[in-house]
């Protein structure tokens, strides 16, 4: 997966790279599609949700740069492997899900996988969790239909956050700093994620 799916595909970032060879991407996935785990493709994982393809995780956690001992909120927990990679990153995670019976595997998930120190939250991950604010970097796996203003308000100044931004087909994943002068998109490239539901999201069908 990292030489042929991440490093020829410009991954360049050699820390993230580690991170996913050591994160264990099979004991987050259903166990029916644990052959499955490492192809180049996002797993159903139930309840309508997916996990991220492996090129998209990474291509978020390179973009979100985690420095050791940063505070990172993760949006749409899943399986938890998003966290999970973000944990091996040196990051102190907090991860939302808002759907309860996800949230409780994912945190099966990370336990048994050795990242306990995951913090898994219940609730709108359009809305954050303000209790935890501020974030050095804060990590969106879903689409959210226009600028995030809540989650962008819970950053640090010069926090990064990094969320796909568009409608149901047509995504681009954005990279926003936040500066003195306001919201800077730093960068900027097409994506294929589901919907981020919530209050400041798109609706539960």
């Amino acid at each position: 997966m990292v030489e042929r799916q991440l490093r020829r595909r410009d991954i360049a970032d050699e820390a993230v790279l580690a991170a996913m060879e050591v994160v264990p991407r099979e004991r987050f996935v259903p166990e029916a599609a644990r052959r499955s785990a490492y192809a180049d493709a996002a797993l159903p994982i139930g309840h309508g949700q997916t996990i991220s393809q492996p090129y998209m995780v990474a291509r978020i956690a390179e973009a979100l740069a985690v420095r050791d001992g940063e505070l990172v909120l993760d949006v749409g927990t899943g399986s938890g492997y998003q966290a999970a990679v973000l944990a091996e990153l040196g990051a102190e995670v907090v991860t939302i899900e808002r759907i309860p019976e996800l949230a409780a595997s994912a945190g099966a998930n990370l336990e048994a996988a050795g990242y306990e120190r995951v913090e898994v939250h219940v609730g709108d991950g359009t809305l954050g969790v303000p209790e935890r604010a501020p974030f050095d970097a804060i990590a969106v796996a879903a689409a959210a239909p226009g600028f995030p203003q809540t989650l962008y308000d819970q950053l640090r100044p010069r926090g990064r956050l990094v969320v796909p931004v568009g409608g149901p087909r047509t995504q681009r994943l954005e990279l926003i700093v936040r500066s003195p002068e306001g919201p800077a998109v730093a960068h900027s490239v097409p994506c294929r994620f589901v919907p981020l539901v919530g209050e400041e999201g798109f609706s539960a069908q």
